[in-house]
């Protein structure tokens, strides 16, 4: 009697621990990429928000709040610190690469992304970025290249994957470095894509199945820093939604890749106050599908993640005390990001702020990993950015 009532106890937690294995198994993925964005940064940006409140302290942004939180190792497969290519591809394919190189091995053996291997399982599939979309992180989702900067030949790439929805910023070498190429737009249109700029054109072409939505026409091929942006231009917070709404229709499920690619290009400047607000602005995008989540909650799950740290910032710096002042920022009304310099303005109000930087290049520390929904206790501890796709697969039950 007492054994089988061990046995039938047993068989019990059995079953009850596989049918909740099974709830865990998501329907919507949304994988969030800040690119550069170091915990640091994080810690920056909530001490900011605290500080509009006229309080010290930290007022946590929305993926801060999450359940589950990691750390995550980033070095690629050459170097300790790596680049974004390398980290993109790690984070798309569960590979190591050398810097530089995209959706490559370091043989330059082609690798299949996380995009293509949910796409033939019948996921649709959103690619979104504040920059142009052959950059390195969106790139490392759908292209392979020996070397990162073959952009042209990356951007020729996005029509040919077939995926359901790109936005945000577009292409910035559209016919090649020496424009004597096939207009890469001819080339998207003629893939059966339906290429919608602004928010004027979207309503005629919400039936569209395959959509690319860019910014109005005569707009820049990557959307502006937060603290420049005019009333006509995106937010990410924008783009995700309209993926969301496009990717929706398919009634399997989907998979977003949504990135803040200008955290990086701040952080590379050491413009503090726009890494701030690109941050913030980042943090839109993520409520956007956070939302999404309040209505699906057994079915979609969220990550929140860097490809790397960027500037090594710091509350703090020097023997500057123990006070951050960020009224030293009120002034500043636009972005002074230039081509990874560090200009004087950046120097200068950090120093009043007493914010450190360490490099106006990449770090080799830890970056964070947020999670929420089904499945999301696997990306808690420690992790290695080449386990953040392998543990998706893994809580979908397919195999990489």
């Amino acid at each position: 009697m007492k054994k089988s009532l061990q046995f039938f106890t047993l068989a019990l937690l059995l079953f009850i621990s596989v049918q909740s294995y099974a709830a865990n198994k998501p329907k919507y993925i949304f994988l969030f990429i800040g690119d550069g964005m170091g915990i640091s940064q994080v810690a920056l940006t909530e001490a900011y928000l605290a500080s509009l409140k006229g309080v010290r302290g930290s007022e946590p942004l929305i993926f801060s709040k999450f359940p589950s939180f990691g750390l995550c190792t980033t070095y690629s497969a050459n170097y300790h610190i790596t680049c974004s290519s390398a980290a993109g591809t790690a984070l798309s394919t569960g590979t190591k690469t050398n810097n530089y190189m995209l959706g490559v091995d370091p043989d330059t053996n082609k690798l299949k992304s996380i995009s293509y291997k949910l796409h033939e399982k019948g996921y649709s599939i959103g690619i979104i970025s504040t920059v142009p979309l052959e950059q390195a992180t969106p790139a490392a989702f759908y292209a392979n290249s020996a070397s990162r900067k073959s952009y042209y030949d990356i951007s020729l790439q996005l029509p040919q994957s077939g995926f359901e929805f790109f936005g945000g910023g577009d292409f910035s070498e559209p016919k090649g470095k020496n424009s004597d190429k096939r207009d890469v737009f001819e080339i998207l249109a003629d893939s059966s894509y339906t290429i919608v700029r602004g928010f004027s054109e979207l309503e005629k072409n919400r039936d569209a199945r395959k959509l690319a939505f860019f910014q109005s026409a005569g707009k820049d091929s990557e959307m502006p820093f937060a603290i420049d942006r005019k009333d006509d231009d995106f937010k990410l917070s924008d783009v995700v939604k309209v993926g969301i709404e496009h990717l929706s229709k398919n009634k399997k499920g989907f998979f977003m890749m949504a990135e803040g690619g200008k955290i990086d290009w701040a952080a590379h400047s050491n413009d503090a106050k726009t890494d701030i607000l690109e941050i913030i602005d980042f943090a839109d995008a993520v409520e956007v599908a956070y939302n999404f989540y309040l209505k699906h909650p057994d079915e979609t799950l969220i990550i929140v993640t860097a490809d790397h740290d960027t500037g090594g910032a710091s509350l703090g710096r020097n023997k500057g005390g123990y006070v951050i002042n960020f009224d030293s920022f009120s002034d500043q009304s636009s972005s002074f990001a230039v081509d990874n310099e560090i200009i004087k303005n950046n120097s200068e109000r950090n120093e009043k702020a007493n914010i450190g930087w360490t490099t106006s290049g990449h770090t080799g520390v830890y970056v964070p990993v947020y999670s929420i929904g089904a499945g999301n206790q696997r990306f808690s501890g420690r992790l290695d950015n080449t386990d953040i796709p392998k543990r998706i697969m893994e809580i979908m039950k397919l195999q990489f």
